[in-house]
């Protein structure tokens, strides 16, 4: 595996991991305003602005990018690893290394947690310090957790 911070030239790839993997999995879970909710959240933009930042590292495995991870001084976001690769403890190792570098200035974690990644981070310790919900379309409502794992 190899696990780098990301440049601009990777921004295409980034989103199209992110694209597909809430296309893929979040219908399951949410409804499509949700979904599309999450696919403008993450638009191929806000990706390049994070990189731009030195906010945003990939994760290869036999030189194919199977999930990306963000981090904003103690906040993790946008952890995605492709459909295919679920299951084969990327996620893991992605959030682990995000961990390893808020560790260096902080001495907590917190991330806002999708109905599909609770139990991942339950699994690492995280807990929920808080339930959420934001309106969108239609009457929908979406509910999430946030979540702390102090170090």
């Amino acid at each position: 595996m190899k696990y780098v911070s990301a440049d601009t030239s990777l921004t295409a790839e980034i989103h199209s991991i992110v694209q597909k993997t809430i296309k893929t999995v979040y219908p399951k879970y949410y409804p499509s305003e949700v979904v599309s909710f999450f696919c403008s959240l993450h638009a191929a933009g806000n990706i390049e602005k994070d990189i731009k930042n030195r906010q945003v590292y990939v994760l290869y495995h036999d030189n194919v990018m199977v999930g990306t991870g963000s981090v904003t001084e103690n906040h993790i976001t946008r952890v995605y690893v492709l459909p295919q690769y679920q299951g084969r403890g990327y996620g893991t190792f992605i959030i682990k290394q995000l961990e390893t570098e808020i560790q260096r200035n902080y001495d907590c974690a917190v991330l806002d947690a999708s109905l599909p990644a609770v139990m991942l981070y339950e699994k690492l310790g995280y807990k929920t310090v808080s339930h959420q919900k934001y309106d969108l379309n239609n009457g929908v409502v979406l509910i999430y957790e946030i979540m702390k794992k102090e170090f």
